[in-house]
């Protein structure tokens, strides 16, 4: 694991001032994970790989400010959850939801989702409104309190709460009419 740690440091070191394989080594090293934020994010790979290649250019371009080479994979990632709360800031209409209309919601967590597989979870995600999709990826799988979501999204943290539990009944209900289609 150290010689792990010691290859990223030089690579960023390398990277800073300009060196195109290290650049393309960080790169080739980062760059799924950071897609699949992206992705979930926008919930479309041609916005994702348009953004994943700004962010990129963004973090060689500012990677000076980087304190501690170790650190760049979460700081990449910040910088990739910003870009991606920027984009949809911009390119995104909410939809108000009436939880009256939509059924009885489970307060609870329930694990229900445990039993499927990832790439269904997924793949669903992807297909969510904008704004439920949005709020869901911060929320479960970036760790953004209501309260974060609010203060990036430029929304109310009620609002994040209802897309929050939009998107959980939209998932539950689109996951189990494709379980009982394909059974």
């Amino acid at each position: 694991m150290e010689q792990v740690i010691d290859i990223q440091k030089a690579a960023v070191k390398k990277a800073c001032t300009g060196d195109a394989k290290a650049q393309a080594w960080l790169y080739e090293q980062y760059s799924k994970a950071m897609f699949t934020i992206c992705t979930r994010m926008t919930g479309n790979p041609s916005d994702a790989e348009d953004l994943l290649q700004d962010c990129f250019v963004i973090a060689f371009k500012n990677l000076h400010q980087l304190k501690a080479a170790e650190q760049f994979g979460g700081w990449l990632k910040r910088i990739v959850v910003n870009e991606c709360i920027r984009f949809c800031k911009k390119n995104m209409q909410w939809e108000a939801w009436d939880s009256d209309k939509q059924g009885n919601l489970v307060e609870e967590e329930t694990e229900w989702w445990k039993t499927i597989d990832f790439k269904i979870i997924h793949r669903t995600i992807k297909e969510l409104p904008e704004g439920c999709r949005q709020v869901f990826t911060l929320y479960v799988f970036e760790d953004f309190s209501h309260k974060q979501i609010a203060e990036s999204m430029g929304i109310s943290e009620s609002t994040s709460k209802s897309q929050y539990q939009r998107a959980r009944a939209l998932l539950q209900q689109r996951i189990q009419k494709q379980i009982q289609i394909h059974g």
